[in-house]
């Protein structure tokens, strides 16, 4: 049986063959180069319609694979593999077309496993599968194919460059490119990023110097190599002595100099531009804005023709930055469509501008427009909780979009747990994640640390060791502090020594005062003196000296207390706690006369010592207690309680009362 189609019909057929290499461009011959039986001969001395077995050749295999290619060139895989495995017949094109899909849509593992069952393969798939495991990092696997491969193409070698530079064996990358038969300006290109990628910025310019064909793609390349560098002044140079420009090399430049804040350079060059697109006046508009030029940014704003959702949300996160709320409430109000990052951008606004309750208000109201939070807004709203329900609520949200696994959720609900004082609730955040990062460990330690829990502190420091977990500065933090406050004088001595030894961590500030702190409390003021003399001066700062005066307190040692005080004063002579803690040494061994001293230089210099307060949540009101404070509306009552049943029951349970 045979079939006759218009030579419209037969051209695309031939076309569609030759294009994948199954046809040479011969006529009057055989044109199929697969298995010897069942050929198909095609006719075309002399006749304008083609004649073939139509057992081999089904017509809906092309618009098929048409059909798979627009799939996925639209994200849609699953309907493109749907649309495959449905095929009555397939060919080589069929399957390329199938792993092109995976590919560019980034699933490798299905290209793989796919690539594995063609029947037979080709350079187009071959050269494909490079790209794929190239961008994926699986060079060997690249390698691979590309060593076996009878046919290469240019496509196949500069897959493969770009691959070995992407990871660094740009020796290797080099020995391909010189090996290459023939080479295009994509291969040139490719090896001269290869170089600025890698910090060769001299071979970079070299190789493009050599370049025998450079395009506008060679020349922005260049500059943006330039541009990544740091070195600004070569890439303008560069970017006059260009051809021609397009708009990407135009963008780049301007962004160049919006990054070195460069701001009056950038503004000429945008104002230079011939033409201009979104993606120049977000540009612009994004730049000044992250630079501070508010004005500026504000008036290249309103003047663009079409604005994108970054630029809105450039200038909302730019305004909030600068503590200009209401402008960026304005915005916010004014946007024709928001996206997660707007939400994100206000919310945070809020936050950072002491307006907590007003971010807690917006995300209500994202929520009420079915906008879905992502993990940045959550991490955002609890640093604006104020009070342990807040964070409890958040976190109830948290597990409702199942964000309770999140390492950088987790870590930030332990850190406001801590905050206000539920260690257990900061335990079960803890204890939830499944992946833990130094940050989680870290803060849980500091739970432990702040609220007394030294023992519990030690055992999540050990179990962290044991899991592999490296400790870095802030864990030490924690660690000697549960140890000053569990009174392990020993194991605090043994960590502090561990830090250079065995994690090659030098001992900061902090870390000093810690260990003084430990000294101080067990009573050995003259080890912590000794520590203190010891360090390094560039180390010994306020909480240091702080440290020691607090150890002198507690043991009267007014000597080693005059002298720190004294450099305590000179180092913040503005601050209270110096004098304040100087004070108190003198108090307890009754040396009025020292106290007398020190609170009339605090009254020479106008130092005004802040008042310690108390806080507490009674049916969702937060009430402030200052000492000696009497404002409270219900302060009667309050000293009544206190002095009828608080005051006998702490006298019974050993403590005294001061006047």
């Amino acid at each position: 049986m045979s079939l006759t189609i218009s030579p419209r019909s037969s051209y695309r057929f031939l076309t569609y063959l030759r294009i994948f290499g199954r046809f040479s461009s011969s006529s009057n011959a055989s044109f199929w180069s697969g298995p010897k039986e069942n050929p198909i001969m095609v006719k075309t001395q002399y006749s304008n319609a083609i004649s073939f077995d139509t057992k081999l050749f089904l017509p809906d295999i092309y618009d098929h694979n048409v059909n798979i290619s627009c799939l996925g060139r639209c994200g849609k895989v699953k309907e493109a593999r749907k649309l495959f495995d449905e095929m009555r017949q397939r060919d080589i094109v069929s399957y390329t077309s199938m792993i092109t899909v995976y590919l560019k849509n980034g699933d490798l593992p299905n290209a793989e496993k796919l690539f594995q069952e063609m029947p037979e393969r080709n350079v187009v798939v071959d050269s494909a599968m490079i790209g794929g495991y190239a961008k994926s990092g699986r060079i060997e696997e690249a390698r691979q194919i590309f060593d076996e491969m009878p046919k290469r193409n240019v496509f196949s070698w500069t897959s493969l460059i770009s691959g070995y530079s992407k990871i660094g064996r740009i020796n290797e990358a080099r020995h391909l490119f010189d090996r290459m038969p023939e080479r295009n300006t994509v291969s040139w290109t490719t090896m001269v990023l290869g170089y600025a990628r890698n910090g060769m910025i001299a071979d970079a310019r070299h190789l493009f110097d050599r370049m025998p064909d450079k395009n506008v793609i060679s020349w922005t390349a260049m500059i943006k190599a330039y541009v990544e560098e740091g070195q600004t002044e070569s890439a303008r140079k560069l970017f006059d002595e260009m051809p021609q420009r397009n708009l990407y090399s135009w963008n780049i430049m301007i962004s160049a100099y919006l990054d070195d804040n460069r701001v009056g350079e950038a503004i000429k060059l945008f104002e230079l531009m011939p033409q201009r697109n979104v993606v120049s006046w977000t540009t612009i508009v994004t730049g000044l804005a992250r630079n501070g030029s508010i004005e500026n940014a504000r008036k290249f704003f309103d003047r663009m023709p079409e604005k994108d959702i970054a630029a809105w949300n450039a200038m909302i996160t730019a305004y909030a930055d600068e503590g200009y709320v209401t402008e960026a409430s304005e915005l916010f109000t004014s946007m024709p469509k928001r996206n997660i990052v707007t939400w994100n951008a206000i919310i945070d606004g809020y936050t950072k501008n002491g307006l907590g309750c007003k971010a807690q208000m917006q995300l209500v109201h994202m929520l009420r427009t079915c906008e879905r939070p992502n993990e940045t807004t959550f991490t955002t709203i609890l640093t604006a909780c104020e009070i342990l329900k807040e964070v409890t609520q958040v976190h109830s949200l948290v597990i409702l979009f199942g964000f309770d696994t999140n390492t950088l959720l987790a870590n930030a609900l332990v850190t406001m747990y801590s905050r206000g004082g539920d260690v257990g609730s900061a335990q079960l955040a803890f204890e939830k994640l499944v992946a833990r990062d130094i940050v989680s460990w870290t803060a849980m330690i500091l739970a432990y640390s702040n609220h007394g829990c030294g023992h519990h502190a030690l055992g999540l420091f050990a179990r962290m060791i044991r899991v592999g977990a490296k400790p870095d500065r802030i864990t030490f933090v924690g660690v000697l502090s549960a140890c000053s406050h569990a009174g392990l004088v020993e194991k605090g001595k043994r960590a502090f020594a561990s830090m250079s030894r065995a994690y090659g961590l030098e001992p900061k500030a902090e870390h000093y005062s810690c260990l003084v702190d430990l000294l101080g409390r067990a009573g050995c003021v003259d080890e912590a003196k000794r520590v203190v003399n010891q360090m390094p001066c560039g180390e010994r700062d306020a909480a240091v000296l702080a440290a020691l005066l607090g150890a002198c307190k507690l043991h009267g040692d007014v000597g080693v207390a005059s002298q720190a005080g004294e450099e305590l004063i000179k180092l913040e002579p503005n601050g209270s706690g110096g004098y304040v803690l100087l004070a108190n040494v003198y108090a307890t061994r009754g040396k009025w006369d020292d106290v007398a001293r020190v609170r009339k230089k605090m009254k020479e210099r106008k130092v005004i010592k802040v008042p310690g307060f108390s806080q507490i949540e009674v049916k969702n009101r937060n009430h402030v207690f200052f000492v000696g404070d009497r404002r409270h509306p219900q302060v009667k009552e309050i000293y009544e309680m206190l002095e009828e049943e608080l005051l006998p029951q702490m006298k019974d349970m050993g403590y005294s009362q001061r006047n």
